[in-house]
């Protein structure tokens, strides 16, 4: 099997080293890009399966690069995280409303930085993959035909929209999505809803199937923990 192909794009020298060094030590193939406008240009002629990307760069910033390559049907499923400074909430939401799967903060710490690899690796992998008619995350199964949800040999009796939310959030475990994304795909662009609906839906959610499955991302969303 041919190693994974990882971009990274960052203007800090020092962290593209870094990084680039961790992961071919990993075996993985790895192509780099010191600015937003190279690095659209590296994506197209390398056709990476990870894209990394910092924010904040000269030239064109992360946000436009991935607004650009989502435009594009060959990175439809190209997985893309971006780069962020903790402080930086707005950035992060703008990252995820483009189409980024995820975000990683700095500063990066390389073991864990790794383990983030490996995980949005495999849900790209996921997500080539025949779509499912059930979902199995450890103790919890969703059954897409049934409209059913279990916990272990327990039957977890959910209502539409709970079951609607799950699914979104489980379909890729570790991705944040953002408010505005659950409330579009969720209830639709059509419907008005109260600010606290979602809020409401996840408490109800964390007492039928636990507290620690659902993340709080503050300021961002939510995301499936697995």
């Amino acid at each position: 099997m041919n190693p994974a192909k990882i971009l990274l794009v960052d203007d800090e020298p020092d962290i593209l080293e870094i990084l680039e060094y961790n992961l071919r030590k990993e075996g993985y193939d790895v192509a780099t890009a010191n600015n937003g406008e190279a690095g659209l240009e590296t994506a197209v002629s390398f056709q990476p399966d990870l894209i990394i990307l910092d924010i904040m760069m000269p030239v064109m910033d992360g946000v436009e690069v991935c607004r650009q390559l989502r435009a594009r049907k060959e990175f439809d499923k190209t997985v893309i995280t971006f780069l962020t400074a903790r402080e930086e909430d707005y950035s992060q939401i703008a990252a995820l409303d483009t189409g980024g799967d995820d975000y990683i903060t700095k500063p990066i710490r390389p073991r864990v930085f790794l383990s983030r690899v490996k995980a949005l690796l495999r849900r790209g992998v996921r997500e080539e993959e025949e779509e499912l008619k059930i979902i199995s995350l450890g103790e919890i199964e969703i059954d897409l035909e049934q409209i059913v949800v279990r916990k272990g040999n327990e039957r977890i009796e959910l209502a539409k929209k709970e079951f609607d939310l799950l699914t979104l959030l489980a379909s890729k475990p570790g991705k944040v999505f953002s408010r505005d994304e659950i409330f579009n795909r969720v209830w639709g662009t059509d419907v008005i809803v109260g600010n606290r609906t979602i809020d409401v839906h996840i408490r109800k959610l964390r007492e039928k199937l636990g507290d620690d499955c659902i993340k709080t991302i503050k300021g961002i969303g939510y995301k499936y923990v697995f």
